[in-house]
């Protein structure tokens, strides 16, 4: 079992609106306060999506290189890029997310109904994400929404080998409509997919909503680790609305510390997931 644990905070996603949900981060000084104040709690890892002037998602490049460079100039985080956007967006621009530089990205291994929208990965498409980020030494964080997507996984990995840094790092995203169930019943079975991938492979869980603690709790007894953050829920509990990433964050690190297992450094963190030190 992993002695620590590595804590990803994803603070803004795609889906939530700045306007049903005024703590959002969505201004490069509102992200760059948030990242700075859950590192200072033991985040190990930032997952961003960025907004436009009107808090809108967007993969606009000029403010992806942007955030990236601010991030690693006001922080030690390891700075992973959504490459999955918004729903919306088209692939052309969800590859160009790699053009931006960061430490990491994300790469969803499959297609899935989300909500009521469509969350398009196509083979061809998850493929050049792949093989993109072997070439340009980004590594990738291989985002696990249904248990069919670690089998696309051994395929890849049998058919255009390991990412960069040569480390193996899913995370679980449990509980959105038209996914796997955040329960531990599904964190268990997905846990146990794992042994059909190299050895060493290791795995984050990212409940949505509601579906939080439960997989919070039940990753950490699994020996995995944490993503938390606004993106994945904006209620702190029922009735009570997030007042900030760093509620969620202060959470995560209280359950890592009484499960033993307290928060990863970042440079910590980099060697597990084989991330070069910052300044690469």
């Amino acid at each position: 079992m992993t002695t620590g644990t590595l804590i990803t905070v994803a603070p803004t996603g795609a889906e939530s609106a700045k306007a049903e949900v005024p703590a959002l981060p969505v201004t490069l000084d509102e992200l760059l306060l948030t990242a700075k104040e859950c590192e200072a709690l033991g985040a190990a890892v930032i997952h961003v999506h960025i907004r436009d002037d009107e808090a809108k998602p967007t993969l606009d490049q000029g403010r992806l290189r942007e955030t990236v460079a601010a991030l690693r100039e006001g922080t030690d985080l390891i700075v992973q890029l959504s490459s999955g956007g918004a729903v919306t967006d088209p692939e052309s621009d969800r590859l160009a997310v790699l053009d931006a530089g960061p430490d990491m990205a994300s790469c969803t291994m499959g297609t899935l109904n989300f909500g009521d929208d469509v969350f398009l990965n196509r083979w061809e498409f998850i493929v050049d994400l792949h093989t993109r980020m072997q070439e340009r030494g980004i590594v990738p964080e291989y985002e696990i929404f249904d248990l069919g997507h670690l089998t696309a996984l051994q395929r890849l990995l049998g058919k255009y080998g390991l990412p960069a840094g040569g480390h193996v790092h899913v995370d679980f995203v449990m509980g959105v409509p038209g996914g796997m169930p955040g329960t531990t019943a599904t964190l268990v079975a997905a846990h146990q997919a794992l042994r059909d991938l190299p050895e060493g492979t290791t795995f984050s869980a990212t409940g949505i909503g509601r579906s939080t603690i439960p997989v919070m709790l039940a990753s950490l007894s699994a020996g995995g680790h944490l993503r938390v953050g606004m993106e994945d829920t904006v209620t702190y509990a029922k009735g009570r609305p997030v007042e900030s990433n760093m509620q969620l964050v202060a959470r995560a690190v209280g359950f890592a510390q009484l499960a033993q297992r307290p928060p990863l450094t970042t440079a910590e963190a980099r060697g597990l997931l084989g991330v070069p030190a910052a300044g690469r």
